[in-house]
């Protein structure tokens, strides 16, 4: 991770991880420390799988507790939608036409994706091909399936 880069979020992706990040230390943690506490007080340490995965699963939370530490300090949140131009930017919803068929996606900061609900990161192959482009306009990029034509129908 760059340190000197800021992270682009939506509010609600700043909201989210920060949600996320405030169950890890208050909720999960502490639990996470009472397993392993628990799991040490069983005695031999060596043959402990309990204490082991207990000590793995802090550590990973760790990691994530950290990780998500440095996003929030480096989140710059983009509050606009649409540019004042009328082009896509992060945070807008665009809708696309291919082969007569409507799809919606909302463009969204790196660590906020979720393609299945239709979040595409700003730096994906779709969401390159989206940024600064404006209704009417022809987009192409590549996709798994090969290359992949879409028409700006619409950008709210």
């Amino acid at each position: 991770m760059n340190h000197n880069v800021s992270i682009k979020l939506t509010v609600d992706g700043l909201l989210k991880l920060k949600d996320e990040l405030q169950s890890l230390e208050e909720v999960k943690r502490p639990r996470a420390v009472d397993r392993l506490a628990q799991a040490r007080s069983m005695g031999d340490l060596a043959e402990n799988n309990d204490y082991i995965q207990a000590k793995e699963e802090l550590g990973m939370m760790d990691g994530r507790i950290s990780e998500l530490k440095e996003i929030v300090a480096r989140a710059e949140v983009v509050t606009t939608s649409v540019s004042s131009n009328g082009k896509v930017s992060i945070g807008s919803t665009v809708t696309v036409s291919v082969d007569g068929k409507k799809h919606e996606f909302y463009i969204v900061g790196e660590w906020e994706a979720d393609p299945v609900n239709r979040k595409i990161s700003h730096q994906s192959p779709l969401g390159q091909a989206l940024i600064g482009k404006a209704v009417g306009e022809m987009v192409e990029f590549d996709a798994p399936v090969g290359k992949v034509k879409y028409k700006i129908v619409s950008v709210v």
